[in-house]
């Protein structure tokens, strides 16, 4: 709700964003900034295809509760 609401600075302001069409939970932060870092060097058609797996219509997650869109991650470390 932050991000929609435009509270932060940064990419999500700058270029509007205002959907949440895909997340993953972590446990550990870094496990999480890992995760990102792989995500980012990914080219866009595997970005999308990730999306459309888990949600194909491309909902807006924000607005559902978190447990039931939720992409899980096993986290161990």
């Amino acid at each position: 709700m932050q991000h929609k609401a435009g509270l932060h600075d940064g990419f999500t302001k700058r270029y509007k964003i205002t959907r949440l069409v895909y997340f993953e939970r972590f446990q550990y932060i870094k496990n999480a900034i890992a995760r990102e870092k792989e995500l980012k060097d990914w080219r866009r058609e595997l970005k999308i295809a990730i999306i459309e797996k888990e949600n194909p219509a491309w909902n807006d997650l924000s607005e559902q509760e978190a447990d039931s869109s939720a992409t899980l991650r096993n986290d161990k470390s």
